[in-house]
């Protein structure tokens, strides 16, 4: 799946994100990072050299030192955690050669 990223600076931003996503249904992404974790540097790096298709799934960033209390909306204890919202319903990875392979880098 192709995304876009984006960054969320504030729990409110997020918390408006999913009232959209359960009003409307749209496919998203949410990406669990924390500057603190090496494996988490790496990715941020790897999604920031990525170019992304012009049409493609919002996948939203969220930083573990900025916002540690949205880390309890899907009971995130390791990071990186990779949340879709697809047709199916939710999917949940955290293994990180996996979230990697989700997010097509």
């Amino acid at each position: 799946m192709n995304f876009t990223p984006i960054f969320l600076k504030t729990e409110n931003e997020l918390n408006k994100i999913l009232r959209k996503q359960r009003k409307h249904r749209q496919r998203l992404g949410i990406l669990f990072l924390s500057t603190w974790d090496e494996g988490s540097k790496t990715l941020l790096k790897a999604i920031k050299n990525s170019t992304f298709p012009e049409h493609s799934v919002p996948l939203y960033i969220v930083d573990s030192f900025k916002m540690p209390h949205a880390f309890v909306i899907f009971k995130t204890t390791q990071v990186p955690h990779l949340v879709q919202f697809k047709r199916s319903g939710i999917e949940s990875e955290d293994y990180l050669s996996c979230v990697y392979q989700e997010l097509g880098l």
